[in-house]
């Protein structure tokens, strides 16, 4: 097994949104947010060590517990929006 790291993006920093959503919902450590997101908190460790991306699922999860927008989301993680590849025909 290799030790990835996702994404490759020099200014992705998934601790900046686990901890806006931790302030938005005033919770007290990692294992709240893991509640909170219904994820397992080795989950949350993976993401904070980068071991493991954001992916659309559990950005999902963030949106609807933290009513942050998908947008803002990216935007605190550090993918800019032109990234977002949606094709609303397919």
């Amino acid at each position: 097994m290799t030790n990835r790291r996702f994404p490759e993006e020099p200014t992705y920093d998934p601790n900046a949104v686990l901890d806006a959503i931790i302030e938005r919902l005033q919770l007290k450590n990692d294992a709240a947010l893991s509640r909170a997101l219904e994820v397992a908190p080795p989950v949350i460790s993976k993401i904070r060590h980068r071991t493991l991306p954001i992916g659309a699922t559990i950005l999902l999860r963030m949106h609807e517990i933290s009513d942050f927008s998908i947008r803002e989301l990216r935007a605190m993680m550090g993918v800019p929006a032109e990234s977002i590849n949606v094709n609303i025909n397919a």
